[in-house]
């Protein structure tokens, strides 16, 4: 069976962004899509009003919210298979059982209630934290949305050392028939012992030659098995986050990697990677290392 594209759905604006990108990402990659609706109305049921004896009106608003949902999809991509369920089940728990038997989670930047002004909402952020499959939060502005630039960017951290993520970064740079561009951020810290003595600009040299290594490690393998993606690489002296933040504000999708967490339900999102969900003018996808 082939593994769908699922989309989580809360009638809010970001969460109609996530049916987009979701809707144009099954039509890329021939998947089916899969949209989904959670909500707890069932322990309301005893002070929320009732439209019939069988059907809590929560429950109806659910069932409007994700068919609207579906017609949506279906006047933008209508080659694209589709199904829908609307579950009474807490989000978070609902599309974290969804994404085991899914390609891909996509999720909005925001939801309803108090969070819903926050930078990021808490079932996004949760879901991308502890979701085993690879999760997109459709962030950014409509141009990035809509992949206008032709471009996919790919983080590389001091810890990427799976090709997984790699080659989820190539796939989509293919489907789309865009460029990838490879970033690595490095810096010179002034009071940090090599294990050897060195001149400034020798130590400058030597992790900068660090950092292209790093690159060489994550793309070589990947490189040869997706030879048709042209690859740019970005060896930026600073900060992880500025650079990447400054390479995806002309970009389609911003891809980054996280590391499971030995002995802890969840992965290892780290600064660099709360920041670009929080932050990145693209969206994000953020793909567990080992995938």
């Amino acid at each position: 069976m082939e593994l769908p594209v699922v989309v989580g759905v809360d009638g809010s604006e970001g969460s109609l962004q996530a049916v987009d990108w979701a809707a144009a990402e099954a039509e890329r990659s021939g998947r089916p899509l899969r949209v989904v609706h959670a909500s707890l109305w069932e322990h309301y049921e005893g002070i929320r009003p009732r439209l019939s004896q069988d059907r809590p009106s929560e429950q109806v608003f659910a069932e409007n919210l994700v068919a609207a949902a579906e017609e949506r999809v279906r006047r933008q991509t209508p080659d694209v298979k589709i199904s829908t369920d609307v579950r009474p089940d807490d989000p978070v728990a609902a599309l974290l059982e969804e994404g085991t038997e899914a390609a891909l989670l996509v999720v909005g930047p925001r939801g309803h209630g108090p969070i819903g002004g926050m930078l990021l909402g808490s079932v996004s952020l949760t879901v991308a934290a502890r979701a085993s499959c690879p999760v997109v939060v459709a962030r950014g502005a409509e141009p990035s949305r809509r992949s206008t630039y032709g471009r996919v960017v790919l983080g590389v951290g001091e810890t990427t050392g799976s090709t997984s993520v790699a080659r989820f970064a190539f796939h989509q740079a293919r489907s789309r028939g865009a460029e990838l561009t490879a970033v690595r951020a490095w810096r010179c810290p002034p009071y940090e012992n090599m294990p050897y003595p060195l001149v400034d600009g020798e130590q400058k040299r030597a992790y900068q030659q660090r950092a292209d290594e790093c690159l060489d490690q994550v793309l070589g393998v990947t490189a040869r098995e997706v030879p048709e993606v042209t690859v740019r690489r970005r060896l930026v002296q600073g900060t992880a986050h500025q650079a990447l933040i400054e390479e995806s504000a002309s970009a389609d999708l911003l891809v980054v990697g996280a590391q499971r967490r030995h002995g802890v339900v969840g992965l290892q999102l780290g600064r660099v990677n709360h920041a670009m969900l929080h932050h990145a003018p693209c969206p994000v996808a953020v793909v567990p290392e080992g995938h």
